[in-house]
C-alpha cells in the first residue's frame, strides 16, 4: 500500500499553501467584513445608544490600539468584569485584535474568586463595570497582580460603585486609532480567550479557547439554529457564561443586530422583543420562568415569533406551552464551557407537529444529537471506551471531540490530560442513548449543581461548611428549585451539644462565599455511609428531591 505522500505527491507538487489559499481562522473577521459590506447597518443597541458595523469596528480598532499603546502585548490576559453592554461586546473584538486574551469573569463571582482569577490568568488589564466595584475593589486588593484597571463608567449605573482605575474606558478609547491596522493571529491555534468554570476542588479552572476553535463555533450555532440572515438578538444570555455561547460572533457573521440587556428583567425582555424586533434569544430554563411568570402589565404583543434556545435543565411541558402561547418558540441545547458552548441540541422532528405538547416534551428533555461543527459525540464506558447500547437504559459518558474542544486547562496539564483521554473530551455528563441517536443526560458525575444557569461545586460549599465551628460532617447535593431549577440543599451533622440551626448555616455561608452558591435548605443528622466510609450522595439526591 502506498504511503500517504506518494499517494499525494501529484497534488503536492506546486500546490503549497499560499497566501491566496490559506490563513489562519479568526472570528475576528467577522466583523471586518461586515463592517465592510454592510458598514450602515445596526450592529450594536442598547437603550438611546445604537451604533452601526462601521461605528462598532472602528472601536473595537481603538480599544485594540489604547491596549498596545498602554503596553499590553501579545499573549496578554485582559480581564472583563462587566454585564451585557457594549463595552462587553467591543472587548471581544478589541482585545483579540491586538493579539492579547480576553478574560470574560463571572460577574457573580465574589472578590475571592476573582482575586484568584486574576492571578491564576496572570491579568495585564481589566475592563470592569462601575457597579461592580464593590466585589472588584477587595479582589484588586487580594490579588497579587497589578492589573492596568479601565472603568466602564454607565450612566445606568445609578451612583453605585467608585471608579477603580487611572482610566475611563470612553476616554481609554478616545486614545486608540479608529484605523489601526490589526492583524489576525500568527496561528490560529493562537489563545484567543480564557473563560473559568468550576472546578471539583472547588477552585475554578480556566478553559483556554483557541481561534479556530471558536471560528468553528461561531458558524456552527446559527447553521444548527437555522439562523437567518439580519437576525435581531437579546442578549438574555451573559455574555461570560461560556464564552456567550459564541453569539458575539455569531451574530456578526449573519450581519445581525445584538440589542444589549444590562440587568435581566420581564418587562424590559417585553419591551425589546417588542420594540426592536427581537428574532432570537438565549437563556437558562430560569429566563424562560421568568418570562411566563411575568405580570400581564409587564408583557407586550409582537408579530413575530422569537426563537429561544435554552441548556441546562430540560423544559417541562408547562413551560414549552406557556412560551408558545406568549410567542416563543424553544430548543434544548447542551453543551459545556470546555466545548466553547453547545455540543448538541434536541432538534424538532417532522412527527413532532402531531404530537401534543406533553409527548412533545418528553422528547425534547432530551439533549439530542450533535452540531456539525463536532467530529464525533458518542455515550461511551470511560474505562474500556466501548459505546453503550442505544436501548435508552444503558449509562454512560458523554464524550465528543471537534475543533470546538478547549485548548485545556491552563496551568493544569493533569486535568487536561485527564479530559482528553483516548483522543475524546470527557464532559464528565452521565447519560443514556436512544435508538434515533438522541442522547439524554441522567447524571452529572463531578456532583456540579446548576442553578440558574451557574456551576456551583459542591465541594467547594462543604468546603466551606467544615469550617464552621459546630459541623462535624457536611455533604451538598442538588436540590429542585421552583425559581432557579437547582440550588444546593445541604446535610449537615452537627457536633455533640452544639445548637446551631439552619438560619445560622445558611447565614455563615452567606457571610463567606457568593449568595448564589450558597445552600437553600439545611437538614441535620446523620450521612449516609459505605462501609469504608464514604458517603452515600444517592440517597441524599432521593431525601432532597422529596423536601
Amino acid at each position: 500500500m502506498a504511503s500517504r505522500e506518494a499517494g499525494f505527491k501529484k497534488y503536492a507538487e506546486g500546490l503549497e499553501k499560499v497566501a491566496a489559499n490559506y490563513g489562519p481562522l479568526t472570528p475576528l473577521s467577522f466583523l471586518e467584513m461586515a463592517a465592510a459590506n454592510f458598514p450602515a447597518r445596526p450592529a450594536c443597541v442598547y437603550g438611546d445608544d445604537r451604533k452601526t458595523y462601521a461605528e462598532l469596528y472602528a472601536r473595537a480598532r481603538r480599544l485594540a490600539s489604547a491596549l498596545i499603546k498602554h503596553g499590553i502585548e501579545p499573549g496578554d490576559t485582559v480581564a472583563l468584569f462587566a454585564p451585557n453592554v457594549p463595552a462587553c461586546l467591543e472587548a471581544h473584538y478589541g482585545v483579540p485584535m491586538a493579539r492579547a486574551v480576553l478574560n470574560p469573569i463571572n460577574i457573580r463571582r465574589d472578590a475571592e474568586a476573582v482575586a484568584f482569577i486574576l492571578d491564576h490568568g496572570e491579568a495585564k488589564a481589566i475592563i470592569t463595570d462601575r457597579e461592580f466595584s464593590p466585589v472588584v475593589g477587595p479582589a484588586l486588593e487580594r490579588a497579587r497582580v497589578n492589573p492596568i484597571v479601565i472603568d466602564i463608567d454607565d450612566p445606568a449605573v445609578d451612583g453605585a460603585g467608585d471608579l477603580l482605575g487611572e482610566f475611563e474606558y470612553e476616554a481609554f478609547l478616545e486614545e486608540g486609532d479608529p484605523d489601526f491596522a490589526w492583524l489576525p493571529p500568527e496561528d490560529e491555534w493562537d489563545p484567543i480567550a480564557l473563560s473559568y468554570t468550576s472546578g471539583t476542588t472547588g477552585n475554578p479552572k480556566g478553559v483556554v479557547y483557541h481561534h479556530r476553535g471558536i471560528f468553528v463555533a461561531s458558524t456552527g450555532q446559527p447553521l444548527s439554529w437555522g439562523m437567518g440572515y439580519y437576525p435581531v438578538y437579546l442578549w438574555t444570555l451573559p455574555m461570560f457564561h461560556s464564552y456567550g455561547w459564541c453569539f458575539p460572533y455569531g451574530i456578526t457573521a449573519k450581519f445581525g443586530t445584538h440589542v444589549m440587556l444590562r440587568k435581566i428583567d420581564s418587562k424590559d425582555i417585553f419591551d425589546l422583543i417588542a420594540n426592536e424586533g427581537v428574532t432570537h434569544m438565549c437563556g437558562a430554563p430560569i429566563v424562560l420562568n421568568m418570562i411566563i411568570n411575568s405580570k400581564p402589565e409587564e408583557r407586550r404583543d409582537f408579530p413575530q415569533t422569537t426563537q429561544v434556545m435554552t441548556a441546562g435543565s430540560a423544559p417541562p411541558p408547562t413551560v414549552l406551552e406557556g412560551m408558545a402561547k406568549l410567542g416563543f418558540e424553544v430548543i434544548h441545547a447542551y453543551g459545556l464551557t470546555e466545548c466553547s458552548g453547545c455540543v448538541t441540541a434536541c432538534f424538532p422532528k417532522d412527527d413532532w407537529s402531531e404530537k401534543d405538547t406533553a409527548a412533545v416534551a418528553g422528547e425534547m428533555a432530551r439533549q439530542g444529537v450533535r452540531y456539525a461543527t463536532f467530529q464525533g459525540l458518542m455515550v461511551a464506558d470511560p474505562e474500556t471506551m466501548t459505546p453503550v447500547p442505544k436501548d435508552g437504559e444503558a449509562i454512560g459518558e458523554i464524550m465528543t471531540k471537534g475543533h470546538p474542544v478547549m485548548r485545556g486547562y491552563l496551568k493544569n496539564p493533569k486535568a487536561t490530560a485527564e479530559a482528553f483521554a483516548d483522543g475524546w473530551f470527557h464532559t464528565g455528563d452521565l447519560a443514556v442513548w436512544y435508538d434515533d441517536g438522541y442522547i439524554q443526560v441522567r447524571d452529572r458525575s463531578k456532583d456540579i449543581i446548576i442553578s440558574g444557569g451557574e456551576n456551583i461545586s459542591s465541594i467547594e460549599v462543604e468546603g466551606l461548611l467544615y469550617k464552621h465551628p459546630d459541623v462535624l460532617e457536611a455533604a451538598v447535593v442538588s436540590m429542585p428549585h421552583a425559581r432557579w431549577e437547582e440550588t444546593p440543599c445541604a446535610f449537615v451533622t452537627l457536633r455533640d451539644g452544639a445548637k446551631t440551626t439552619e438560619q445560622d448555616i445558611v447565614g455563615f455561608c452567606r457571610e463567606n462565599m457568593a449568595h448564589f452558591k450558597c445552600p437553600t435548605r439545611v437538614v441535620f443528622g446523620e450521612l449516609p455511609k459505605t462501609a469504608t466510609g464514604k458517603v452515600q450522595k444517592f440517597q441524599l439526591r432521593d431525601l432532597a428531591r422529596n423536601l
